[in-house]
Formats: C-alpha cells, structure tokens, sequence
C-alpha cells in the first residue's frame, strides 16, 4: 500500500502526518507507527500523527509514540493544528481537535501555533525535584548547568527506576537562564532518546518552575535544544493550575509517498 506523508516540526520535534479523514487506514496503525518513525529504515520522526475526522470537534489528532504507544503530544497537537489549516481542514484563527485526553483548543497567531493544555490538579515536590502529569507524565530535575549533561543516562536512570519502570515516565532537565526564562532538555518515553523539544516537558517544566517561585500567573520562555516555545498559565490552590497554553512554532519541511 503506499501511503501518503507530510513531515512537520515544532522547535526540532518533528512527525510524521497522515491524513486519514477517509479512513484509508483503519488498523495496525502501532505498527506502521513503529516502521514510518524508523530514523534508518522509515521517514524518521518522534511520533505519527493521523488527522481524522469526528463528531467531537474540528477534527481528530491520533498520536503515536515511535514505539507504537499512544499519548498525548503538546507539539505534535500544534504540529497537527498547522497541518489541518494548511490542508483546508478548517479556516480561521481559532479551532478544536479530540485528541487522546479530550477536545483542546487551538489558536493560529502570525508565527505560532497555540494549544490549550488541560488542566493541572497538582504538580508534586519529590525532595528537590518535581513530578506532574501535562497529558504525559514528566520528572523535572534543575541543575546548574545543562549543557554537558548525559542526557540518555540520566533519562533512563529515572525512566527505568523502580517507581517508574512499569508505565514510565519522561523525564527532564532545566538550567534557570534568568526570571522567567529557562532552558530543558528532554528524554522521551516511547521514544526513549532525548528528543530536541517536548511540549507536554516544557509545560511541566514551566509549571514546576511557577511551584518553586511561587509565581501565580505569568509566560514562562523556554529555550529547547531545538527551538524556543512559550508556556502561559494560572496558578490555583495545592499547586493546581488552569489556562495553560503552549506556545511556539509549527512549520512543514516536506511531504512524499512510501509503500508500506
């Protein structure tokens, strides 16, 4: 079968986009998730994405991990978002998708795609560092330096822990740049490498970083390996937060065929 694909990216996370509204595929969707993401013998990207339709909302975003996992993606969703108005799957500054977790909002701005975030109901102090669930569980841990960190090791030292190994867990690092401004690297279940951006990271790592300083509404810039995005939100009680919003880049780079 041969399959048509465009290849997006957001800040260097890039995917694999398959318009799927007429339902051409409909099964083994893990598998050729795990064969198109192939770095070597695929297209190559940090996750799959099919654009569907439903009755829910604008339309559908199916994430797959690179290993045929399922979860939601902060910038595959904005990546999906600038695909489905660059194919005419709506029009207009503002649209909703279905995804994995629920229907998220989205808004298209002069040089960013934006996407509404569900709501935080705690991020959690584990001794100096922090966990929370932002559509994807994330441990974020602050050093002093990022830079010339083992990023691979130190992921799978978490990663595979005991108190993370069964479901697992993302995991990432975050250097203080200045107030309000941070630096993250991320390693990536699923994909289980250090991937060049994460927006379900970055926005856990926003969060931990208004819980440490106590900042109860604000934009948080981020400055990943691959890109700069932005992260708003409003800090509620218990370190709970709502109105999160991830901001940043979505550009195609190209498009093709290949038989699967």
């Amino acid at each position: 079968m041969i399959v048509n694909f465009h290849k997006y990216q957001g800040a260097g996370n890039d995917f694999v986009i398959i318009d799927n509204r007429t339902n051409s595929i409909t099964d083994k969707k893990e598998e050729l998730a795990i064969k198109l993401c192939d770095r070597k013998f695929g297209v190559g990207s940090d996750g799959l994405i099919f654009i569907e339709n439903t009755d829910e909302a604008n339309f559908l975003v199916d994430f797959l991990n690179p290993d045929g996992s399922r979860s939601f993606c902060g910038n595959g969703s904005r990546c999906g978002v600038q695909f489905a108005l660059d194919n005419g799957v709506f029009s207009g500054s503002k649209t909703s998708f279905l995804a994995n977790d629920g229907i998220h909002f989205a808004e298209v701005k002069k040089s960013s795609i934006n996407v509404e975030m569900k709501n935080v109901d705690k991020v959690e102090k584990i001794n100096l560092d922090y966990f929370a669930e932002t559509g994807s569980p994330h441990y974020v841990s602050y050093f002093d330096s990022i830079q010339d960190l083992n990023m691979i090791e130190y992921g799978q030292k978490i990663r595979y822990s005991t108190k993370y190994k069964e479901k697992g867990t993302n995991v990432n690092a975050v250097e203080v740049l200045s107030e309000n401004h941070i630096k993250v690297r991320t390693y990536e279940r699923g994909v289980e490498n250090e991937t060049l951006a994460c927006g379900t990271g970055v926005t856990a790592c926003a969060l931990s970083y208004a819980v440490l300083n106590n900042i109860e509404s604000d934009t948080i810039n981020i400055d990943a390996v691959g890109g700069k995005l932005k992260v708003s939100f409003v800090k509620g009680v218990n370190d709970s937060f709502t109105r999160i919003w991830l901001e940043g880049p979505a550009e195609f780079v190209f498009k093709g065929d290949i038989n699967v």
